[in-house]
């Protein structure tokens, strides 16, 4: 069976003028269905910009990246949108809820983006909430919840549309210890109930949890050594 995401020789360069830096020198990566991968690296190392292409919002200079059964690199805009929102469920650590609308409110926003009907968004966004440990909380702005419940509101929204994969971009970066662990153990239980998961960290804590770790340096990928410190 094929990989549900494939990377071969992904190469990025950002050119100014006549200066180029080279950001990603050439990564493979296979992701299997219902796998639980993390990818650890510092500050500079190429892990925000793999993210970026990964999630679809920038595109290699070369490679071939492979989503799903869909070559990535020959979409357009307009379909690289739809794969976004479809196909990509994105956990950010900045949490990117709006203030003024409810938990459930905020859940139901990528099914008013894929035209579903008030009914089904409500009934989706109640289910998913539910299974996050927040059916007490649908009704809450974020300004009420705590850090970790508005993170969990986050992975709701991001498993409502159920995605091919949850990409996750340094998704304990705002959280206390205890709301980390909380985090951490939900991230677990999805995965433990097929949900394929791309973690992105500086934090090897939270990169060990996963089944599968890489790390990312000077734009090369590898797999994680025992006591690597981001």
């Amino acid at each position: 069976m094929s990989p549900i995401l494939s990377l071969r020789g992904i190469r990025k360069t950002y050119s100014n003028g006549s200066i180029s830096l080279e950001a990603l020198r050439g990564i493979d990566l296979d992701v299997e269905e219902g796998d639980y991968v993390a990818i650890m690296g510092p500050s500079g190392s190429g892990k925000s910009t793999l993210m970026h292409i990964l999630g679809c919002l920038d595109i290699a200079t070369s490679g071939h990246y492979e989503l799903a059964g869909r070559d990535v690199s020959t979409l357009s805009e307009g379909q690289l949108a739809e794969v976004r929102n479809r196909s990509i469920g994105f956990v950010f650590q900045q949490f990117n809820l709006l203030p003024s609308m409810t938990a459930q409110q905020n859940v139901e926003l990528p099914l008013v983006y894929a035209g579903v009907g008030r009914a089904e968004r409500s009934a989706r966004a109640r289910e998913v909430l539910t299974a996050v440990g927040l059916a007490d909380r649908m009704a809450h702005r974020p300004g009420e919840l705590s850090g970790g419940q508005q993170q969990r509101v986050s992975i709701a929204r991001a498993l409502v549309n159920n995605p091919d994969i949850l990409l996750a971009d340094e998704p304990t970066g705002n959280l206390d210890s205890a709301s980390t662990e909380d985090v951490l153990d939900l991230l677990s239980g999805l995965h433990a109930r097929g949900r394929t998961i791309i973690l992105i960290t500086h934090e090897h804590d939270v990169a060990v949890r996963s089944v599968h770790q890489y790390s990312i340096r000077d734009g090369l990928l590898g797999p994680l050594e025992t006591g690597t410190l981001g």
